[in-house]
């Protein structure tokens, strides 16, 4: 038998947590100039997504996921320093697409 904090805890979107992995930790090291400070955020929000991914789809599931999520942090990086694009589109872009691809792959019921 399961716990109502048990299924809570299992229907949290896990693309909330890769929103605000890419998002926050940008905006906290934007703000605070302290990269390793949104790079820790960044990170948590990676490490809770991907215990969800794990629970919810499995391994395998979990490291694409995850490669997503790397990804979409490089992309952020290229779109803003090399195609020119002011860095908070950069980021905005790639987070609506990573967390958007999360949603379907590892929230749908």
């Amino acid at each position: 038998m399961t716990t109502v904090l048990t299924r809570a805890r299992t229907r949290f979107p896990s693309a909330a947590l890769v929103a605000v992995g890419l998002a926050a930790g940008f905006g906290i090291a934007q703000g605070t100039g302290v990269r390793a400070l949104g790079g820790a955020v960044f990170l948590a929000g990676g490490a809770a997504a991907a215990a969800l991914w794990v629970q919810r789809r499995g391994w395998a599931t979990a490291l694409g996921l995850g490669g997503l999520y790397v990804g979409a942090f490089v992309l952020a990086h290229v779109l803003a320093i090399g195609a020119g694009w002011p860095a908070w589109l950069a980021v905005g872009v790639v987070t609506l697409a990573a967390a958007g691809v999360t949603a379907v792959v590892a929230d749908r019921p």
